[in-house]
């Protein structure tokens, strides 16, 4: 599959975006997550070109040969989303069908929400769409659902070269640790979304004593490779505009998303665990769902850990759009 790929750099409305293209058709847009890349659609983008679609996977700027800005707000969400709109516009193919994961599922759904004229549909893999919020300062809420004794992993993110210096000891085992402990085959695993004080992340992590079957080394020393050359600072500073995202969005406090979606997530998944409330909310929410599914024994990455399943979700998801 990698030896086809045809890779491109396309201005983005200003902005540099790296994008992975494979096969011809009507075009499905893939956003990836933290931390990872287009490279996390692999089994997507074979799939997707067999039937008959144009899959492009782009590296979110931070990431790979997109462009790293240096302001740690140039990771707004804003910023993210003028990123997907102006990617759809260098396609100059009109409205795509637009699919994220993590982060990137944020980054999905928040584009559909504020120029749904641009998109045929939206899927969201791992973390649900809960519409923006008027509510509590997101740091504020994290910190009192952490307690005294520890911080939320986002909360840590927070400081400029702390976590950077912690996974730059050694960028492959770090995201060994961090893709074992998030994924699905450890049940009732150690909870690294919480870090006790004094404490670094990878303290809490476990390792595979053999790679999982999502992941082989190749595909481990591709991640590494990516982060080794563009370093973690704008990956994470993704995280560092929870607060400013809050801001920016507040006029959308509550509204639903008005394009067909589709939700996929794992029982096994920290944010699809937590984000439980939201998806109860999807009849408001999402007036226009297609499918809510969770994939039993399965952990954060959804679409490299049961591909087959996701394939097929999207596939069916995807028959269904104007």
């Amino acid at each position: 599959m990698r030896g086809e790929v045809e890779h491109r750099i396309v201005d983005a409305a200003g902005t540099r975006i790296h994008l992975a293209c494979l096969g011809a058709g009507p075009t499905v847009l893939m956003v990836h997550g933290f931390p990872e890349s287009w490279y996390s659609w692999r089994y997507q983008m074979t799939a997707l070109a067999e039937a008959g679609y144009r899959a492009v996977a782009m590296d979110v700027r931070g990431y790979g040969r997109s462009a790293k800005p240096t302001a740690v707000a140039d990771y707004r969400m804003v910023r993210n989303v003028s990123d997907v709109v102006g990617v759809v516009d260098a396609l100059g193919e009109g409205p795509v069908a637009l699919v994220g994961h993590d982060w990137g599922a944020p980054i999905a759904w928040t584009s559909a929400l504020l120029r749904p004229d641009r998109f045929r549909g939206v899927a969201g893999l791992s973390v649900p769409y809960a519409p923006p919020s008027a509510g509590p300062r997101p740091t504020t809420a994290m910190r009192a659902m952490a307690g005294p004794d520890a911080e939320f992993y986002v909360e840590y993110f927070q400081s400029v070269g702390r976590a950077e210096a912690e996974i730059e000891k050694d960028v492959r085992q770090w995201l060994l640790g961090f893709y074992w402990c998030a994924g699905g085959n450890i049940e009732n695993g150690p909870n690294i979304s919480l870090v006790p004080k004094g404490t670094e992340m990878r303290d809490q992590f476990q390792y595979p004593e053999a790679m999982p079957s999502w992941m082989t080394d190749e595909d481990l020393d591709t991640y590494a490779a990516a982060f080794e050359a563009g370093g973690f600072f704008g990956p994470l500073s993704r995280y560092r505009n929870v607060d400013r995202d809050w801001e920016d969005l507040r006029a959308f406090a509550g509204q639903p998303i008005v394009i067909p979606s589709l939700f996929i997530g794992g029982d096994r998944d920290g944010p699809t665990i937590w984000g439980a409330p939201a998806i109860a909310k999807f009849s408001e929410t999402l007036p226009k769902l297609y499918r809510s599914e969770i994939l039993a024994g399965c952990g954060h990455w959804v679409q490299q850990e049961r591909p087959e399943e996701t394939n097929a979700l999207l596939l069916d998801w995807l028959g269904t759009l104007p």
